[in-house]
């Protein structure tokens, strides 16, 4: 796939199933998260891989996040059937690493970075995926599951997998709306 067109026609697939990347094409996932641009090469990001009983693991501590928040029995029951909507989650965490040149919201911008370009690989390669956040992401139960510490951030969990929907196209924006030059 051309990387303009991947760019210009991403378009997140929410209904996923078997077979999620693995081998090569997992490595090459991985390894497009590293290239994201990190100022001083900090590195400030960590990413947990949930496939098979690490998805039921995940479903575990969101269900127990939802429990300790006393949510409605619904949202506890279905807790942990949410990472069962993709063969394959991956967590990416912001870790901040105190630094004098690069704050905190670079290194959050980097990890973010890092997860788009995971979601690209995985689009590049012929799998589908999307990007939730949602109230797990700052939950601190689940923060806590996951090691982070103060101002670490959970930016998301990349789902993914195979998708059987083609692709609906996006609307066009007038990027005049959203851009303005400066001369």
């Amino acid at each position: 796939m051309d990387a303009l067109d991947l760019l210009l026609n991403r378009s997140s697939q929410p209904r996923l199933s078997a077979p999620a990347p693995e081998g090569v094409v997992l490595e090459n996932i991985m390894q497009a998260a590293l290239r994201a641009p990190d100022h001083r090469c900090l590195t400030p990001w960590q990413f947990v891989i949930c496939k098979g009983a690490g998805l039921h693991r995940l479903g575990e501590v969101f269900e127990q996040a939802a429990i300790n928040s006393n949510a409605d029995q619904s949202s506890i029951e279905r807790a942990p059937q949410l990472p069962l909507r993709a063969p394959m989650v991956i967590v990416t965490i912001a870790k901040y690493k105190e630094d004098p040149k690069v704050p905190w919201v670079e290194q959050v911008a980097s990890a973010a970075c890092a997860m788009s370009n995971m979601q690209m690989a995985a689009l590049a390669q012929g799998f589908q995926g999307v990007w939730r956040t949602g109230s797990y992401a700052q939950n601190e139960d689940v923060k806590t599951a996951f090691g982070c510490v103060e101002h670490d951030e959970i930016l998301g969990f990349m789902y993914l997998g195979t998708s059987k929907l083609k692709t609906m196209p996006k609307p066009q924006r007038n990027s005049g709306d959203y851009f303005s030059v400066w001369e």
